[in-house]
């Protein structure tokens, strides 16, 4: 069975990034796309998809604030009676995915919660991978029947949790990160503070991490997996292969068709690609 799909970006290369990763997946209809929050929440009650792809940070209104909407007015509806005045059943919320390009801390609450999420640039496999999740969640009854019973879904269940957890102080359940990490440079295993990280990149699996000094291996295996170690107010993933202390870039790159480059300091200040979809946040980060 296909599942119907809408994307909420207020990106326009973001939607037609994932549409175009989207429309490589078996069974995946996306039937439409919004560019705020206030289109999400429309979209959502016209054509009430399976699946959204979610935005976090939307001007106006945001990814969360699309979900208290939802919640809100699906509690509306539950308060008149299922059924309603017209004696239609009340609709099932859709599966969220929420996509996000330097929230660390909503990522984390996200796992915990089991609603899933994609890091920005993103990645095919990662796409699969969430697509996969939400097949399995509904086959195993992740969403509503249609019975009209009062009892709250397992999908409500998990976005009340996630809001409840947002809205909770952000250190008290936060696990603090290592100030330093361990990398591995030939035979040495060795404690490197974070702020002396210029970036790191992957390669064949292999994740590099590079100083002004020298340079080693981490024993993550994904760089999704290193930012969880990382600073996320100095840390960004800049382009899907590389991670980049900001605090290291020594300049921006003007480069063709409206793209940058950055130029770190380390000792062969290398000039690390900015993708299309981390652009608006480059400009974020240095008032472009």
């Amino acid at each position: 069975m296909s599942i119907s799909t809408l994307i909420i970006d207020d990106e326009q290369l973001a939607r037609e990034e994932l549409k175009y990763l989207l429309d490589s997946v078996e069974d995946v209809d996306v039937v439409g796309q919004g560019a705020n929050g206030i289109e999400a929440v429309e979209l959502i009650e016209e054509l009430h998809p399976d699946l959204v792809f979610l935005d976090v940070q939307m001007p106006g209104l945001d990814g969360f604030a699309v979900i208290r909407k939802l919640m809100d007015r699906e509690r509306q509806k539950k308060e008149l009676g299922s059924g309603g005045a017209h004696g239609k059943d009340v609709e099932a919320l859709p599966q969220i995915v929420f996509a996000t390009a330097y929230d660390q801390y909503a990522v984390r609450a996200f796992d915990v919660n089991a609603v899933d999420y994609l890091l920005k640039p993103f990645d095919r496999s990662r796409v699969v991978e969430a697509v996969d999740r939400v097949r399995g969640r509904m086959a195993g009854g992740g969403a509503p029947s249609g019975t009209g019973t009062q009892a709250e879904s397992p999908i409500e269940s998990q976005l009340e949790a996630l809001l409840r957890l947002l809205k909770s102080p952000q250190g008290a359940d936060r696990t603090p990160q290592p100030a330093k990490l361990i990398v591995q440079a030939q035979n040495r295993l060795l404690l490197v503070s974070q702020a002396e990280i210029c970036f790191a990149a992957i390669d064949e699996g292999v994740i590099r991490i590079v100083t002004r000094n020298f340079e080693g291996q981490s024993k993550c295996r994904t760089l999704e997996e290193l930012l969880e170690q990382l600073d996320a107010a100095h840390f960004w993933r800049a382009h899907r292969g590389f991670v980049v202390n900001i605090d290291h870039i020594r300049e921006v790159v003007p480069w063709f068709k409206s793209s940058y480059q950055l130029r770190m300091n380390d000792k062969a200040q290398t000039e690390i690609p900015v993708s299309r979809t981390q652009t608006k946040r480059l400009r974020e980060l240095f008032n472009l």
